[in-house]
């Protein structure tokens, strides 16, 4: 199995879970705990966009992060939120499918497919976004949970899912479309709407709430 480490250089970051890029920033962990059941524990028990907001006092209660690795993620959490005051803003608003293809552009050109939800508060606005898997989609390993269970603890009002397609190519395949409409169904259970899945390409997009698949 890879380490944090050595998957960084193989996917790159987006091909990382939320615990294992935090494993990385962390680098060690205690004695009869490695640093990532450390970050495993951390990461269920703050949700990211939590934890981003968290002062030095704060991160130093949790077990396992002193001063230095404390002062090490607030550093790093600083410097990303600089970043995306930047650029999109902390909390873009959503009024089209336009709109989120602006955030995927990390994912549009990738040899891989990787698929990622975003989530929304109430006014449309994106609060975090779940990078939930990489590889081929199929319906049967993709799992609802993957999706929900961040969306639930990022108090998401809505989710838009979206995943790139290497060969360029945006028509949904028949794994898209039922992946869709299980991922739609499961939202309706929860009460978290999915309000669109897009297929990106290197020079093209498609909206599955458009194309009327959902």
């Amino acid at each position: 199995m890879d380490m944090p480490r050595e998957k960084l250089e193989r996917l790159g970051p987006e091909g990382l879970r939320d615990e294992e890029l935090l494993a990385i920033l962390l680098r060690t962990g205690y004695e009869g705990r490695n640093v990532l059941e450390i970050s495993h524990g951390i990461v269920k028990r703050y949700p990211v966009n939590k934890l981003v907001d968290m002062d030095l006092k704060e991160l130093t209660t949790i077990k396992g992060i002193g001063r230095a690795k404390a002062a090490g993620l607030v550093a790093g959490f600083e410097l990303a939120k600089r970043g995306l005051n930047q650029g999109i803003g902390i909390e873009p608003t959503i009024t089209s499918p336009a709109d989120v293809l602006g955030l995927l552009t990390d994912i549009k050109d990738l040899r891989k497919e990787y698929f990622v939800a975003l989530f929304l508060n109430a006014r449309n606005q994106v609060i975090c976004r779940e990078n939930v898997s990489v590889g081929s989609l199929n319906a049967s390993l993709v799992h609802p949970r993957e999706v929900f269970v961040p969306a639930v603890g990022s108090s998401a009002a809505s989710v838009i899912l979206a995943h790139n397609h290497p060969s360029g190519d945006v028509t949904p395949s028949r794994e898209d479309i039922e992946l869709t409409r299980r991922m739609v169904q499961a939202g309706e259970i929860m009460g978290i709407e999915v309000l669109d899945h897009l297929i990106v390409g290197s020079e093209r997009f498609l909206s599955m709430k458009e194309a009327n698949v959902f």
